[in-house]
């Protein structure tokens, strides 16, 4: 099996955590270790999956049978943890995002340069069965020049307890934008190739926090406390992002909105058009044609529905070790233009500004004046 021989540690045991180590074991690596900071979650992992439980990460990262370390903590710690491991000479894959602030992945990117050991970036949607229909397509030809992406990644209700670190701005470095609508945004970069980014428009909201009558139908914060000292994050962001030749992006990304959730992605080009929901199996072409009499024309594809997205993206990071060379997909260089781009949104909301990519020290540039970034 692909992972035969790999030994993997993972730091963060719990929902994420335990979701890698299952599918790394299902593709033949030994889970050889895990750490996090609460006794219960190391000693269920370790029982489990018969691994060594460890407090720290420190202890962990030197241990001889971890040949890769899976990072699944709150997103500040992201830094140290992938740092560590990377200077101990082991392969890493980090969730997304690839940290809470812009600078600490600049950290990370700058370590992973000069790493022995790969360093990959969990951004699982790329490997869903829809986009991999999309991705096929598209290299065919068949949408012609992608001009134009709409993602969303909207809840009706869906606010990931407040108090607990997803509403920490101290610990998660964002609300929605950084926690589900990096998903959406990474992929319509991915599908239009990672272009160049000229500017970025966007607009962060925090509405519901502090609302003692916020109504939860379905229950998912089932803790809700509208007291939270820690909801100082966004819970909804609308952006627009300008890319080189006149491609864009508008992007919606929200933990709670009065309006029907969406996982639409819609994407547009000059011969045909697709769209699907984020993280799928199926896909629908968007055609129109002049055969027999003018017509539209909507193909309905379905993709494998044993593909998912989590077991794809670890396959590939094991194919990746054992082929020896670095990363294709996934990598530390997508997932800092990502970043780079919700750090601009996010100025661009204290600002009231749009901001271009190469102003980062100076968030009130005119955009008008402003020179195009490489």
């Amino acid at each position: 099996m692909i992972g035969a021989g790999v030994g993997v540690g993972v730091v963060g045991l719990g929902g994420m955590g335990q979701l890698h180590a299952q599918s790394l074991r299902d593709l033949g690596a030994e889970i050889v270790a895990g750490a996090d900071l609460v006794p219960e979650q190391r000693q269920r992992f370790a029982d489990e999956f018969g691994a060594q439980p460890y407090e720290d990460h420190e202890s962990l990262v030197v241990d001889e049978a971890v040949d890769a370390v899976v990072v699944t903590t709150p997103n500040r710690f992201h830094e140290p943890i992938a740092v560590a491991a990377l200077e101990a000479g082991c392969h890493v894959l980090v969730e997304k995002p690839l940290a809470h602030t812009l600078e600490s992945a600049e950290r990370i990117a700058d370590v992973a340069a000069d790493a022995e050991g790969i360093c990959m970036v969990g951004f699982h949607n790329r490997h869903a069965g829809a986009t991999e229909l999309f991705d096929a397509h598209k290299k065919r030809g068949r949408f012609g020049e992608l001009t134009h992406i709409e993602a969303d990644y909207v809840r009706r209700r869906g606010v990931p307890g407040p108090g607990s670190w997803f509403t920490n701005p101290d610990l998660a470095g964002g609300g929605s934008l950084l926690d589900i609508g990096v998903h959406a945004l990474d992929l319509a970069l991915y599908a239009l190739d990672f272009p160049e980014v000229l500017e970025v428009s966007g607009v962060a909201r925090t509405t519901f926090g502090h609302d003692e009558t916020y109504a939860d139908p379905d229950g998912f914060g089932d803790n809700w406390n509208a007291e939270a000292d820690t909801y100082d994050v966004d819970d909804s962001v609308t952006a627009f992002i300008r890319c080189s030749g006149g491609r864009t992006i508008s992007l919606e990304a929200a933990w709670a909105t009065n309006r029907d959730p969406s996982m639409d992605f819609i994407a547009r080009g000059t011969k045909s058009g697709a769209q699907f929901e984020i993280g799928d199996t199926d896909l629908t072409l968007k055609e129109a044609d002049t055969v027999g009499f003018d017509h539209y024309a909507d193909v309905q594809l379905t993709g494998d529905p044993s593909l998912t997205g989590y077991k794809e993206q670890d396959e590939l990071f094991l194919e990746t070790i054992a082929e020896g060379g670095r990363p294709t997909m996934n990598t530390v260089e997508e997932a800092l233009t990502v970043q780079r781009v919700i750090d601009a949104i996010y100025r661009s909301s204290e600002t009231g500004r749009a901001q271009r990519l190469d102003a980062v020290e100076s968030p009130a540039v005119d955009s008008e004046a402003s020179p195009q970034i490489n």
